[in-house]
Parts: C-alpha cells; structure tokens; sequence
C-alpha cells in the first residue's frame, strides 16, 4: 500500500477509536504535572504513604483499599474501583466524587493534565 493510502484510512477511521484514543496523555508531561500531587503522595516501587495513600498500581484498585493510609470515612466507604473514566473525574472535582473525603485539593481543570497524568500512573502499573 502507498503512504497516502495509509495515511486516508488513518484520517478516516480516527473518529472511531473514540475518546480514550485520542486522549492517551503523555507520560512525560505527567510526570511534570504530578508535581503537584508529589506533596502528599508516592508513585513507583518504593512508594509508601505520607499525606496521602501511595498511588502505584491505582488503577483498578479498590477506592480506600491501602493498608498504610487512614482514609477518611467518606473515601473508605467508597464502593468503586479506581478506573480511569473514575480517576478523570476524581482528578477534576474530588468532592463531587467522593463527598466528604479529606483530599485537600479543589482539582485540576485541565483535561490534558489530567490525561498527562493518567499517563504517568499507568507508567507505574505492576510496581
């Protein structure tokens, strides 16, 4: 097949690879980006918590679910697992999520600092 032919299948099929597609972030920028999240919590293979729960391997977990953090009430009795359509909407307005939890933090309205941040947490997945 020729490049230009490549390149129209691509252009026309983009549509259809949806949201999460077009929104992959950059793990890169995350990084720069989770600066404002490295106050009060750790990612990687030596990440413990400290102001707030340790954040490897959070997608998919259970919300509340770490042993080395004192969740507040409200974020404990939270019944989900941490998705990344759930950490979207945590990452823009954490209160509207999770009522009453103790995160001291009014949230990031930058959608594609949050998709950089999405980025770089899964960069840590399986540590």
């Amino acid at each position: 097949m020729r490049p230009v032919f490549h390149l129209a299948v691509f252009l026309i099929c983009l549509p259809l690879a949806g949201p999460a597609a077009l929104a992959a972030g950059d793990a890169v920028a995350g990084r720069a980006a989770f600066a404002k999240c490295a106050s009060c919590h750790q990612v990687g293979p030596s990440a413990r918590a400290g102001f707030g729960p340790q954040l490897s391997n959070v997608i998919g977990r259970k919300a509340g679910s770490t042993g080395d953090f004192k969740y507040s009430p409200a974020m404990a009795g939270a019944n989900f697992v941490w998705t990344e359509d759930k950490l979207r909407a945590f990452l823009k307005a954490p209160s509207d999520v999770v009522p009453g939890n103790k995160m001291r933090f009014w949230g990031i309205g930058s959608d594609r600092q949050i998709d950089d941040i999405l980025a770089y947490l899964r960069s840590f997945e399986s540590q």
